[in-house]
């Protein structure tokens, strides 16, 4: 069944339907990993985008059992590959990938110039987008010899994640407890990678896990630190998750953000964050410990950044990107508050960032 993704500037690409028989819109952005596609399609921060995955062959291994998922459903609105295969091939997996998109509802295309596509996404910046999954023969002979239409009305046409509050969708809906331990973290749910909860819990402490809007400061919550979770969207969009920061710093228990919790604690600290040209999506992306002067490479899944020279001399750039300069994470010069921006928990991807966990519980204890 042809297919085809059209892009908010008028641009369309052609391709072949192995998802839901059904239309979807979105933010369209790209990931250059090589692995890790279950992760990536259940990670709750792609909430409200079309994922574009770079590399050439997908489906490949399958799709594994719930325990290797980041979220309990695939959380992106829609799928971009350049082929699709049909046939895995691993011991762990459950079903192909086509299946799993069309129990769930979700759109994908194959066939695409992904490369193409990637291109000009990095050239003009990530758009809108809607795939349509159905289209007539006729009607795709047309458009292969006229791949431009006119510019779309994004507004009636297309969704875009950016202009509301999403972390009402990603969230949980009430408080949950995981592990045991002596010390509790609270874990402020903006979209969190269930990973993050498995890299505190096997480090012996027990996670309390609350929803974007929750104030465990309010609640008169027993806690001995604070960890704000990654999660989707324009970050200017939860005042309410700032707002609790902002309390949480006038504490003196530690917190540690991680991606959009990275960008919360920037704003709550009183500075602006802006929106990059088109993010940081992969799982090979190097920093720079401005600390120890060391490299490593991480996963990263984000589009917006903070701004460092919007922060007060009381806060200091920890890592920085080293193929942009973009900031990568902060920490307060005195105090025990700090951020990354990347994602140390892995999954998928190298896990050189793991440490940090280590060292924002050694601030716990």
């Amino acid at each position: 069944m042809q297919g085809k993704l059209i892009l908010s500037d008028g641009t369309v690409f052609l391709g072949q339907s192995f998802g839901a028989d059904q239309p979807t819109s979105g933010e369209v952005v790209f990931n250059t990993g090589m692995v890790g596609y279950p992760e990536s399609l259940t990670d709750p921060s792609y909430y409200g985008q079309i994922l574009v995955l770079t590399y050439p062959l997908q489906g490949n291994y399958g799709v594994p059992k719930k325990d290797f998922w980041e979220s309990q459903k695939i959380q992106i609105k829609g799928l971009i590959v350049q082929n699709y295969i049909d046939y895995p091939s691993h011991f762990e997996s459950q079903k192909t990938l086509g299946d799993w998109l069309k129990g769930e509802g979700i759109p994908a295309l194959q066939g695409i110039d992904t490369r193409a596509l990637t291109t000009k996404l990095r050239q003009y910046g990530v758009m809108l987008g809607r795939i349509e999954s159905r289209v007539k023969s006729q009607e795709s002979r047309n458009e292969k010899e006229n791949t431009r239409l006119s510019t779309l009305a994004t507004n009636d046409f297309i969704y875009d994640p950016n202009k509301e509050n999403v972390l009402p969708y990603v969230s949980c809906k009430e408080v949950e407890v995981y592990g045991e331990g002596k010390k509790n973290i609270v874990l402020i749910d903006c979209g969190v990678k269930e990973n993050i909860i498995r890299s505190l819990v096997k480090r012996g402490v027990k996670v309390t896990r609350v929803p974007w809007d929750f104030n465990p400061i309010e609640a008169k919550m027993d806690f001995d630190g604070v960890l704000v979770s990654n999660g989707p969207g324009d970050p200017t969009q939860a005042q309410k998750t700032i707002e609790t920061v902002r309390q949480l710093l006038a504490k003196s228990k530690p917190v540690f953000g991680i991606c959009l919790g990275s960008q919360i604690m920037g704003l709550a600290a009183g500075g602006q964050t802006y929106k990059l040209k088109f993010g940081h999506r992969s799982q090979n992306q190097p920093v720079l410990d401005k600390t120890s002067n060391k490299a490593i490479i991480i996963s990263q899944n984000h589009g917006y950044a903070v701004d460092m020279k919007s922060l007060s001399v009381d806060w200091e750039e920890w890592f920085v990107n080293l193929n942009d300069g973009t900031n990568e994470g902060i920490r307060h010069k005195k105090k025990p508050f700090m951020a990354v921006q990347f994602h140390p928990e892995a999954s998928p991807g190298p896990v050189d960032a793991g440490y940090l966990f280590d060292e924002f519980l050694s601030y716990v204890r």
